[in-house]
């Protein structure tokens, strides 16, 4: 039996506390902490409460999860571009191509299968099972940097400060046309498309605050070369956002215009930045990774029609 405590912040209070829960812990669903919560292995002040418990600043919780169990994931021997590796977490190198988690159509060859294979039983069991802490997600054609933890601490301490907005994820990018401004914030709300289910939207209906910080590095003919700092981490945040502002990403079919540049095998869309401060030593820890072929040698042929 593992116990992770959390305190209550001040912008924390009067929110139902199955809600507030699931937002400290990514990894464990909705349902999970209802069974946990009736099972009385969540307390305030050491005191069981209900799922619609409204928490107050200053509350100390504690959750009690069960030992894990093992899921029904097959090991694979994939190889994986690791940066950095502890006891507690790993930082990978997620290619271009490679699912995160196992889902319909995908249930081999995923970042989740390469890991149970290369961490074993040293695995997170923040939602009960024995799997790798995923603690945040990129696109299955986006490249780059992802942070998974390997023990219940170091989940729910890069979740609380993912959620804290101090868990620094910088972007490179190549979006169509010429963007005016040197810098510019996009602060629009996303939410699932009322029609196709598939895609995000910015939209005010059953939505998540979402900003994106837009840096222009270069620019080209008909295209530019971006950063894309996330201060949140919403689905397709960055690419909903740059379509939003009538900038696609290059490559993307599901945002950007009908006629796809077919070589890019997806958005030019690579997390080169990773920034934490360590859920268990508390050392500030900064990582980064070079883009893909396929995005250098895109870029380079936009550079080169500019001589």
């Amino acid at each position: 039996m593992n116990r992770l405590d959390f305190t209550v912040g001040e912008n924390d209070g009067g929110i139902r506390l199955d809600k507030y829960l699931c937002d400290q812990l990514d990894g464990l669903s909705r349902s999970a902490l209802t069974k946990l919560i009736e099972e009385g292995k969540v307390t305030v002040g050491e005191r069981a409460v209900k799922k619609n418990y409204k928490t107050a600043v200053g509350d100390s919780i504690a959750v009690l999860i069960d030992d894990p169990q093992p899921v029904d994931i097959t090991p694979e021997d994939i190889p994986l571009d690791i940066v950095y590796e502890d006891a507690h977490l790993l930082v990978v190198n997620k290619p271009k191509g490679m699912v995160v988690h196992p889902a319909p159509g995908n249930y081999s060859g995923t970042l989740v299968n390469a890991l149970m294979y290369h961490c074993g039983d040293d695995l997170s069991g923040i939602n009960g099972e024995l799997r790798p802490g995923i603690v945040h997600r990129i696109d299955k054609n986006t490249s780059g940097l992802l942070a998974v933890a390997k023990s219940d601490i170091a989940h729910a301490g890069l979740s609380e400060q993912i959620k804290a907005h101090s868990f620094t994820r910088e972007y490179l990018a190549i979006c169509y046309g010429n963007l005016r401004e040197d810098e510019r914030t996009v602060d629009a709300p996303i939410g699932r498309h009322k029609i196709d289910r598939k895609r995000m939207c910015v939209t005010q209906l059953n939505s998540k605050p979402a900003v994106t910080h837009i840096r222009v590095i270069e620019r080209y003919s008909g295209f530019t070369y971006v950063r894309c700092i996330l201060e949140t981490g919403r689905t397709h945040q960055i690419r909903v956002h740059m379509a939003h502002i009538g900038h696609p990403l290059a490559g993307d079919d599901v945002y950007g215009p009908a006629k796809v540049i077919r070589e890019l095998g997806g958005q030019c869309l690579h997390a080169y930045k990773l920034g934490f401060i360590h859920p268990v030593t508390g050392e500030y820890m900064e990582f980064t990774a070079d883009p893909p072929e396929s995005f250098v040698s895109f870029r380079q042929k936009l550079r080169d029609k500019m001589k």
